[in-house]
Parts: C-alpha cells; structure tokens; sequence
C-alpha cells in the first residue's frame, strides 16, 4: 500500500485510535486479514467470522511487525476502531486509488473471469507494472485488499468483480472506479439465485454503467458475440470496443484451430494490426478470454505484435484451472476443478477431447451448484456432450446431481461401462487407479463445494507405490 499515518488512515475511515502511542507512524505494508500474512509495516484487518475472530490474533499480528490492527472493538494493542471493518476496509480502498492514479481495469462475467483477469495482467505488466487480483479474491473484501496492495509505481490496477445479485457490482465500482470495464459473457452460473439470464445481465452490466463517459476516458470492452453483452453498449456513456470472433468486432480472431495438444491457435486482428497467436493454454474457450485481453491492451496502446507475443507466452496463474500435469507413466492429469457451471463445463469437456485424439479420455465430474430450476437439465446435457464427443470413460461423483449426469450419458448412448456413477472421491480414486492405462488424459472438474481437486492431487502424488488417499 502507500504510506500513510494511522492518524491519516483514522480519517479516512472514520475511526477512532486506542492504544497508539505515536498517530503519525506510517503503515508502509501490505494490508491483511490473515495473521500468516502479517510482515513489518502491515495493517492488520480484524474480521469476526463463523469459527475464528480476527481480534483474538491482535497480540501475536503486533509481535509479527503490524503497526496497528484495524478493529470493531479495543484489543489492547495499537488499533483503529470502527463501527464496521468490511466497510472500514472499502473506504480506505477507495481512498488509496483515488491517489494513485493507476488506470483502474475491472472484468466480470459468467465464466471465465479468473483466466481472463490473469490473461490480462500477464499482457499489461510487460508494459508497465500491473497489480491484480489474486486467485478469484472478487466479493466486497477481497477486491478492496487487492486494491490496497497497489503502490505508487503501479500504472495499471486489474480487479476482477463477482456478482450473486443486483447491486454487488455496483457497490464494488464505487470502491475502486474503473476506466475501462470488461464483460466477458451472460451464461447460466448462479441463475438460481439471480432467478434468469435476463437478470444476470441486469447484474452484470451495473459494471458498465458506473464507468465515466468517452469523454473522460471510459471505455466498455464488450463481447460481440454474446448477444446479451452486446446490448449492454446501450447502458453506457463510455466508448464502446467490440471482442468476439464476430466481423464486426474491433478485435477478433481469424482461422481459430487447436494444435494437437488442444491448445489455440489464431490470427489476432486488432485496429492496429495483426499477428498470430499460439496459447500455452488449453482450450478453445481461452480464444474469447485472449480476445477481450487484447481489446484492453490495444487500449491502454500496446501493438498487435506486443499482445500475440504476451498471449502466446502466458500461462495459468491461477490454481486448479485447466492445469495440465503428465505423469510419468504417460497419464495426463487435467484439473479444472476450482469451479463449475454449464458453459465451462462444456469447455472442458471439448478440450478434453481435443487433447485426446487418438488416447483414451476420462472426465471426472461432479455436481455445479446453484442451478436453481435449471439443474437437472443442465446435468443431464453434460452427461449427453461427453457421450456426443466420444469421451471414453465418464466418471460421475457424489449424489443426485451426479446420478443426472450419468443418466443423460445413459440416455445418450452410454449403455455399457462408458460411464460410471460413485459416491465420492475416494471411491473414484480407487476406480482411476484400478483402470487407468499409459497415455490416458483424465479431466476432472465440478463446483467449487464438491472439492474434486483432491481426485486429481491424489492421481498425481507420488509416495509409497504411488497410493496416497483423497482428502
């Protein structure tokens, strides 16, 4: 963060000081939530959760080097109190930024924020220093403490948005104001507690209109070939910059394919020029994610050449999304296990397939929450596109809704042991390891609450015999 005193920070938040022999010493680290995370010059922010109180860490976060603890009540050491530190927390953010200076970046959408957002960065820092969020750290405190960790060399701040209803959205902008603002996509992710697409939308779009207008500098980077994106243009005074494969997008791709790998491959266009881009990454719903990165880089004056080279270098940095691990028996592990909704999930699945012409494929799946009304349709047609796209071997994981996703397989055609309905991870590891041969590539993917991850980590761990149990 930028330093600044406990005195001027009280101010800013409205808070009182206890305990502090000296206001005018300066927080010049990091500002955390968690204890771990303390180092000299921190401000530590004391959340009260479920199982674990933030205060009760006052003492041991001061001995660790915090200068002060931001609180709801006196803790006995150097503290600022205030009524509430979640919204503490956000006007001190808004304070930072507006000081800064940094061009502001927010992104949001159905699926794919978190690539995105890392796509982005990965562009942007080459060509200045870039602050940005980590991981998928999205709702009302974790984009503020990403805002907080930019400091005065940063020119370019990248925020990623969540939304479970009206209003998130733009209670987040007005902590950090963005200058150009991303929509990635309106899917199905969450459509049982918005209650229909229309309504994401309606979500969605509070981002563009909170940016300033073409005048000013705003810009709304939108997707051309999402229909409901698209129309967000009418809801903002910003300029306006089309991504899709769409012709009449400002910047689009041509000749799109997947090597062998499943990676893609193509030619970027952008009013500035043109230049071919290959992906580390694996996919071809990463075209979309590299083009809406292109169209904010392209913005903020970077060449056509520039972004193919940045894109084309990039690779994942956040976890358990579409990481490709090879074993040393030939098994391809693919984890994408961080989350799941309907259009990622058939992503993958063509990935998978892409990855494994001519091998045997494995999709270990399970459960994508929040569906509402939707869920047993939604399941049921994941179950189908396996069968559709000739994946060798379906592994449904846990309750009902991984019953419907082997009923749709059923259904599909998937009559002998082409697919497989278990009760949970263990019972799918057991299976995978009985099974699996040299050359394989097993997919795992399911929401975030269903904790799949540990599938993959246990077919990838190595120990006695290689037998190490999920978690």
């Amino acid at each position: 963060m930028i330093a600044l005193s406990l005195a001027e920070i009280a101010a800013v938040v409205g808070g009182q000081t206890h305990d502090i022999p000296d206001p005018s010493v300066q927080v010049t680290g990091p500002v955390v939530r968690d204890s771990r995370e303390v180092e000299p010059g921190s401000l530590f922010a004391a959340f009260a959760g479920e199982r674990v109180d933030g205060h009760d860490f006052a003492q041991q976060v001061v001995e660790a080097g915090a200068v002060a603890v931001l609180a709801s009540r006196p803790v006995g050491v150097p503290a600022i109190v205030v009524a509430d530190v979640q919204t503490a927390l956000g006007a001190l953010a808004r304070h930072v930024v507006r000081r800064l200076g940094a061009t502001l970046v927010a992104l949001t959408g159905s699926a794919g924020k978190t690539s995105t957002k890392d796509l982005v960065a990965q562009v942007l820092r080459r060509k200045a220093p870039t602050v940005f969020t980590p991981g998928s750290f999205n709702n009302e405190i974790g984009l503020p403490l990403t805002a907080l960790s930019a400091t005065e060399e940063t020119k370019f701040l990248v925020l990623e948005m969540g939304a479970r209803g009206l209003g998130h959205i733009r209670y987040l902008t007005g902590l950090t104001p963005p200058r150009i603002g991303l929509v990635l996509n309106v899917g199905t992710a969450h459509i049982g507690e918005f209650g229909g697409r229309e309504q994401i939308a309606q979500a969605k779009g509070e981002l563009v209109e909170a940016l300033p207008a073409a005048d000013a500098g705003g810009v709304a980077v939108l997707n051309a070939d999402d229909p409901l994106v698209r129309a967000m243009a009418s809801r903002t005074k910003a300029k306006v910059l089309l991504f899709g494969e769409s012709a009449e997008a400002d910047v689009r791709a041509e000749n799109v394919r997947l090597t062998d790998s499943g990676q893609p491959s193509f030619r970027l266009h952008t009013p500035s020029g043109a230049s071919d881009v290959t992906m580390r990454l694996y996919g071809e719903h990463h075209v979309s994610n590299a083009l809406a990165a292109a169209a904010v880089a392209h913005e903020l004056g970077m060449s056509a050449e520039e972004i193919a080279t940045a894109l084309s270098e990039a690779g994942t940095l956040s976890r358990w999304r579409m990481e490709v691990t090879e074993r040393p028996d030939g098994v391809t592990i693919v984890n994408d296990a961080y989350n799941a909704n309907p259009e990622s999930m058939r992503a993958a699945l063509r990935a998978l397939a892409a990855m494994g012409q001519g091998r045997r494929t494995w999709a270990v799946l399970g459960k994508m929450a929040e569906l509402g009304d939707e869920a047993l349709a939604e399941h049921d047609a994941v179950g189908r596109l396996a069968v559709r796209l000739n994946v060798s071997k379906l592994v449904a994981v846990g309750d009902r809704e991984a019953s419907w996703l082997q009923l749709g397989a059923y259904n599909e055609g998937s009559w002998g042991e082409e697919s497989v309905h278990v009760s949970d991870a263990q019972a799918a590891v057991d299976l995978l390891r009985s099974e699996l041969r040299p050359g394989d590539v097993v997919l795992v993917k399911a929401s975030r609450s269903v904790g799949l991850e540990s599938v993959a980590q246990a077919l990838l761990a190595t120990g006695a015999e290689g037998e190490v149990a999920a978690r």
